[in-house]
């Protein structure tokens, strides 16, 4: 795919959402790390009906501590894996009390430092709750990356360096939400709805379905 190819398909995306943001719901980057840790092969849907009772309860470090392990669970036990996600968000509450005075730090190294935050959450947090232009790469990202050829690769990481690479600038703070929120409403894994996408005719992807 070329430049201007691409830089089109990202004009066409932000026209059609200008302010795209993460479909999680928070009000600090305090929750927004807590949520997209919660997040892990789990759906937002299901994160978000169990944060907003968490977080009317416990919403800083400290109150998520206190309630422990145990009260953790009875919070997010509808979420998947929630055994190992208490025990690391419980964990990373604490380091964020004991090495950053309780606030997220906005720095990738300390970020992945934190329990149960890898790359992929970095890079949400930073673009999404300090504005970095950072692009987390997960299944919907990397499928719509090659289907589309906008940033072909073998894995997460590699479609992540290409997009760091090719992603005009302009577009570049934006880039994880519109390719994310494609993936997830539009090019779909089992059946991509070719026939009512606005970027089709830019697409590379050679077995279009037109639906």
């Amino acid at each position: 795919m070329n430049r201007d190819k691409r830089a089109l398909i990202f004009a066409r995306l932000r026209d059609a959402n200008p302010a795209p943001t993460t479909e999680l719901n928070y009000q600090s980057p305090f929750e927004l790390l807590v949520a997209v840790i919660l997040s892990a092969q789990a759906t937002d849907v299901s994160v978000n009906k169990a944060t907003g009772p968490l977080f009317a309860s416990a919403n800083t470090p400290a109150a998520i501590k206190r309630l422990g392990v145990a009260g953790l669970k009875r919070h997010i036990k509808s979420i998947g894996l929630f055994n190992t996600k208490a025990e690391n968000v419980i964990r990373t509450c604490e380091k964020l009390l004991r090495e950053h005075g309780g606030q997220v730090p906005e720095d990738r190294g300390a970020l992945e430092a934190l329990p149960g935050v890898g790359r992929k959450t970095a890079n949400v947090v930073l673009n999404t709750a300090f504005g970095h232009p950072t692009i987390a790469v997960d299944t919907h990202i990397f499928r719509v990356c090659n289907r589309t050829r906008i940033a072909s690769g073998k894995n997460v990481r590699q479609v992540e360096d290409r997009l760091e690479r090719l992603v005009p600038r302009e577009f570049k703070r934006d880039a994880h939400h519109w390719l994310i929120l494609h993936g997830r409403y539009v090019c779909t894994a089992r059946k991509p709805r070719c026939g009512s996408c606005i970027i089709e005719d830019l697409c590379e992807y050679r077995d279009k379905e037109d639906i």
